[in-house]
């Protein structure tokens, strides 16, 4: 729960970003909307943020109404100051905006990823949080699963959750990528979808039921790949890993964003 609380006017330039916001993109025109109707009205919900050090204020819950001040140029906003601890203000970021309807399922699944790994939540206590049953938090964290260009491809096309779960009974990233691609060029709505999985698992090569077993060790290794990319997470970096497997070769996905990486090689050169 956050502590103290108390609402002043504050310049819009000492509050920075919250690193556990789970929105990844805003839409300009909804944006705009915002800031027209900001402009109209005031801002009638304060920004929620915690004092930081050397002036500085995080921000906990309103990114989309500051982004919209800042587009209106304005110099300071009422904000409710609350005192709270790092895991407090990240899983309140968190819950905060998962609650939101215009996430879409991946910012989701991340944010609620974010919270089990970096905040140590359980999933009982996601979903009680976040008022579902655990068995939707469980198949909201399965779509993760999927590729991230896949992904990408789902957001950029505006496909549903259940088109999402569909691809993911096909273990074959490739195959994956093929019904998506029949999906698009098709139209296929979520049953269609449904019948050409279930032909294409019918279909599947015996060949494939009886695939060479993974080494022990090869297992480790994937391991301490995920356990490296788990403790780059918890430093703040969006790093993600994945991993796809073929009749000859099993192959490890990292993904850093380049600025990112880049930030933490200048902070390690001496001064």
């Amino acid at each position: 729960m956050l502590g103290q609380q108390h609402i002043i006017k504050l310049d819009i330039d000492c509050i920075c970003p919250n690193p556990a916001q789970p929105r990844r993109t805003f839409a300009e025109q909804e944006l705009k909307e915002l800031a027209d109707s900001i402009a109209a009205n005031g801002l009638l919900q304060p920004i929620i943020v915690r004092r930081m050090s050397g002036g500085v204020y995080e921000l906990i819950a309103g990114e989309r109404r500051l982004r919209a001040c800042r587009s209106l140029g304005m110099k300071d906003v009422p904000v409710l100051i609350t005192s709270c601890s790092d895991r407090e203000s990240a899983i309140f970021a968190l819950t905060e905006n998962l609650q939101r309807s215009d996430l879409n399922m991946f910012e989701e699944a991340e944010g609620i990823q974010r919270l089990i790994e970096v905040w140590d939540v359980t999933q009982e206590e996601c979903a009680e949080r976040l008022g579902r049953s655990q068995s939707a938090v469980a198949n909201k964290l399965r779509l993760l699963k999927l590729p991230p260009n896949v992904r990408a491809c789902i957001v950029e096309n505006h496909l549903t959750e259940r088109h999402a779960r569909a691809l993911l009974r096909l273990s074959d990233p490739e195959q994956q990528k093929q019904v998506l691609g029949m999906i698009l060029r098709s139209g296929m709505n979520v049953q269609q979808t449904d019948a050409l999985v279930n032909k294409m698992l019918k279909e599947e090569p015996k060949h494939r039921q009886h695939q060479t077993p993974v080494p022990k060790d090869v297992r480790i290794f994937g391991n301490t790949i995920q356990h490296a990319v788990t403790t780059l997470q918890k430093t703040g970096v969006q790093a993600e890993t994945y991993q796809t497997e073929t009749e000859k070769y099993l192959e490890w996905v990292v993904r850093i964003p380049k600025n990112e990486a880049q930030n933490k090689q200048t902070d390690k050169q001496p001064a």
